[in-house]
């Protein structure tokens, strides 16, 4: 009986919790994944919860047009045929993918425009913060 259960604990495939935050939407998107699971199915998730909770603005459902990210210095595109789990975080952000004509690598993320300097994790976190601007 040990021997059973030890089996069916071994062949069981670890489930998380990610958080996807989309460009230019209000919060993140969270829902469980497993972590065998591809980049490529987790973005097609998001943009069908994205969807299904009618957030703007309005995406699409074509995966090929978007790119996921990982936090962390050296921001790339995700590999789509990647798995979820092996990076070892469980905050993403979704970005549609740049203009053929405006791009000039395809796996770097896209270029925010700011009117002052600093990168998007700081636009990020100042457009989450609970401060109310008056301008």
């Amino acid at each position: 009986m040990a021997l059973h259960r030890k089996k069916s604990q071994a062949t069981k495939c670890n489930r998380f919790l990610i958080s996807i935050t989309v460009f230019g939407s209000a919060g993140p998107i969270r829902f469980i994944v497993s972590e065998e699971e591809l980049v490529a199915a987790v973005i097609q998730t998001a943009l069908k919860s994205y969807a299904r909770e009618e957030r703007l603005p309005v995406l699409g459902t074509n995966l090929n047009n978007f790119m996921l990210y990982c936090p962390g210095p050296e921001t790339e595109a995700l590999s789509p045929w990647d798995t979820i789990g092996s990076f070892g975080v469980r905050n993403f952000m979704l970005c549609k993918k740049p203009d053929a004509g405006n791009a000039t690598k395809e796996n770097k993320l896209p270029a925010i425009s700011r009117k002052s300097s600093g990168s998007w994790k700081s636009w990020f976190h100042k457009s989450t913060s609970p401060k109310i601007s008056s301008h």
